[in-house]
């Protein structure tokens, strides 16, 4: 059986700012416990105008805060941004709140372009061993028995759920060595993925935390009353991320009918890689197509995010999902 779980990008709409995306977020997170989404996970990215957030970790405590049952956490900790020992007593802070729901994804990406890279980073060191090193050390920090210098307090004998994160093969290869969960970033750069679980699953190695390989993708779900509905409520979705593969990244703005009509064909292309990991659609056509990619990659859990400028309409799109949950499994 796949389980669903909500990506939140925490979008900023055209005309709105964070304090509505924020408000937004935590009204999401209520709706889906309630339908008995699995996790709720926020995605850190710096500089950009149509996403919230930035502080993930102050974000997930609101969430954490304002829920009850559901894991809530990071997909992800673009961990070169920080010092393995803030993260450390962050996440230690979460999971001393709210025990045993606090999930800790980490990814390598700067989640920004690279200027605001740069005014992040703690430095720019490009050795590709950085990131597994940074990895490692954050996780000794957790350990009753760490052997390292500085104890992280809070953190120290704690337990959040460690995942990696990843778009190519590099995640998968460590996923599989550490004996970690794996998510791969399908949502938004696919090419790689049935590659990247290949590798993940033919290289786990069990551990204290998995016995066993765990892939979980990401997914884009529009679902609506009617086709017609859906395609037009992720048009907003489309223009964001065509705008941001153009170097422009912006707000969300309102659908536009025929928006693909419009493109270029470099712009097409894009789109189209990416709509091979969305469903769009009524009940009955988003059953179809999530039912075809669960068979094709196996995967263990999906992810779901829908970038939608009206509010509302994300709500009805995750309850609509919910209702069909039984049948993607049938």
């Amino acid at each position: 059986m796949t389980i669903l779980s909500v990506l939140d990008l925490a979008p900023i709409t055209e005309g709105s700012d964070a304090a509505a995306s924020f408000r937004n977020s935590l009204e999401l997170a209520r709706h889906a416990e309630a339908l008995g989404y699995h996790r709720y996970w926020l995605a850190e990215h710096h500089g950009m105008p149509g996403i919230a957030s930035a502080a993930t970790a102050v974000l997930i405590g609101h969430i954490a805060g304002g829920t009850s049952t559901m894991r809530v956490g990071a997909g992800g900790i673009m961990l070169p941004n920080h010092s393995p020992l803030v993260i450390a007593e962050q996440f230690g802070t979460l999971e001393s709140l709210y025990p045993g729901r606090i999930d800790l994804g980490l990814g390598r990406a700067p989640g920004s372009d690279q200027v605001t890279a740069r005014a992040l980073r703690r430095n720019l060191d490009t050795d590709p061993d950085a990131f597994p090193r940074d990895v490692v050390e954050l996780m000794e920090y957790f350990s009753e028995n760490s052997r390292l210098p500085v104890t992280a307090v809070p953190g120290k004998g704690l337990s959040p759920q460690f995942w990696i994160l990843g778009s190519s093969l590099f995640g998968a290869q460590l996923a599989a060595y550490l004996g970690l969960p794996y998510s791969f970033a399908s949502h938004f750069a696919p090419q790689m993925m049935m590659q990247a679980i290949e590798v993940y699953r033919a290289n786990f190695q069990p551990s204290a935390h998995l016995d066993k390989p765990y892939v979980m993708l990401g997914y884009n779900v529009f679902a609506a009353d009617t086709d017609a509905e859906a395609h037009l409520l992720a048009s907003s979705w489309q223009q964001s991320f065509v705008s941001l593969r153009n170097g422009r990244p912006i707000r969300l703005p309102p659908p536009v009918h025929g928006y693909t009509d419009t493109l270029a064909p470099h712009e097409r292309a894009l789109l189209d890689s990416v709509l091979s990991c969305a469903a769009i659609g009524a009940p009955q056509t988003v059953t179809h197509v999530m039912r075809e990619f669960i068979a094709r990659t196996g995967a263990d859990e999906l992810i779901i995010t829908c970038n939608t400028f009206d509010h509302q309409a994300r709500l009805r799109s995750y309850e609509l999902l919910a209702g069909v949950r039984e049948a993607l499994n049938t």
